[in-house]
């Protein structure tokens, strides 16, 4: 299989690192500071096509592969995770849960409004009592009604929770945890009962929008039912697989922003006369960091690659994820110390990179759970060569 992108993904490749450095590095370190969704950026991004990646052509979207999210969200991610954050929750989480499950009209519905940037999706899995356990711990309900569902529970780490304006939710229908949930849309300026909650306070990704969401008997119509009753965790563990590549595409953005910026201060910074990147322990920082990119990468693109050619990646999402994500911390950490005290303050965007980093190794489920996903795929499975 063939990692390597196209001329159509190089063509993508160039044309966001481009708007990238001149429409978000400039800004990334004010918005970080400030705590603040930069809605400012949201038209210039509808307008280049990042807003309706997930979605087909057919309905308004630009339809793009695995490998050309990734490309996408890397490339963001290399001055701004919270920004890649917001594109990758959009795209991969909301966006894609209505056009992998839903149906012609929904799609008709809901797919143009995302894509053009009108409208912003957030994607209700998590709960205060469940993290890791997602469906074992959920006490979201939705109880037909007639020809409606009301819908009762909190939701938390929401991204896009109080910017967001179709929320996919998850509600247990059924008596059986993982087997008796369903995935509803819900429209926050039409549905009644659905309220933001509190705002939350970050170490990183701190311009990405993160909210509870409070449901108190939310009414919404049948129609907005995503996929079969009780069958919606399954279809969101498909959408979380693709998340998961998600996530590693953007650990590898900042990884290589650490790398890029050690890189460049290494080469200018004097001490005792002579370049510090001149240091034999500055070069194997600089070594180890470049030889985990290159790792990195090759497990996201293989994943990708896997993905566009119709393939299931459990195994595959989940050790991209992983490594990538890990990786990309450590890499943050050498970054700070080749910067010396100047890594350790705001000047530098070195620290900023450690901070998002983090995040990445919690969110689309922790590394402790894939590591549990991939020692499940190796033991019933065995290794796929």
């Amino acid at each position: 299989m063939n990692f390597e992108l196209n001329e159509s993904q190089r063509v993508l490749e160039e044309a966001v690192r481009g708007f990238a450095a001149a429409e978000v590095a400039p800004h990334a370190t004010k918005w970080d500071r400030e705590e603040r969704f930069p809605r400012e950026i949201i038209p210039k991004l509808a307008a280049l096509g990042l807003l309706g990646m997930a979605a087909p052509e057919a309905y308004g979207g630009s339809g793009l592969d695995m490998t050309s999210v990734s490309v996408v969200i890397e490339e963001i991610a290399r001055h701004d995770g919270s920004l890649a954050l917001t594109i990758a929750s959009h795209n991969g989480l909301a966006s894609a849960h209505i056009a992998r499950q839903g149906n012609d009209a929904q799609k008709r519905r809901w797919l143009p409004r995302l894509a053009r940037g009108e409208a912003l999706g957030a994607w209700c899995l998590t709960e205060p009592g469940s993290g890791s356990d997602a469906a074992g711990g959920m006490q979201t309900r939705a109880e037909r009604r007639g020809g409606d569902w009301v819908i009762n529970g909190t939701k938390m780490f929401i991204t896009q929770g109080s910017v967001g304006d179709i929320y996919v939710v998850l509600a247990q229908t059924g008596p059986n945890k993982q087997h008796g949930i369903t995935a509803f849309v819900v429209e926050r300026g039409s549905s009644r009962g659905v309220s933001v909650g509190k705002h939350l306070e970050k170490l990183g990704m701190r311009s990405s929008d993160t909210t509870e969401v409070v449901f108190e008997d939310c009414v919404v119509p049948d129609e907005n039912r995503l996929g079969d009753v009780d069958k919606g965790f399954q279809g969101a563990l498909g959408v979380l697989e693709r998340g998961r590549i998600s996530i590693a595409s953007l650990a590898l953005g900042i990884h290589r922003g650490a790398l890029e910026e050690g890189r460049k201060y290494a080469l200018e910074r004097v001490a005792f006369g002579k370049p510090i990147a001149e240091n034999q322990a500055i070069q194997w920082m600089i070594a180890d960091m470049a030889t985990t990119y290159e790792a990195s990468r090759l497990l996201v693109r293989r994943a990708a690659a896997m993905q566009d050619a119709g393939l299931r990646t459990p195994f595959e999402a989940a050790a991209a994820k992983l490594f990538a994500s890990e990786a990309a911390t450590r890499a943050c950490d050498r970054a700070i110390q080749i910067h010396g005290g100047y890594g350790y303050i705001r000047e530098f965007p070195v620290e900023r990179y450690w901070r998002d980093a983090k995040l990445c190794e919690i969110g689309e489920g922790t590394s402790e759970i894939q590591r549990l996903v991939i020692a499940r795929q190796i033991l019933k499975n065995g290794l796929r060569v």
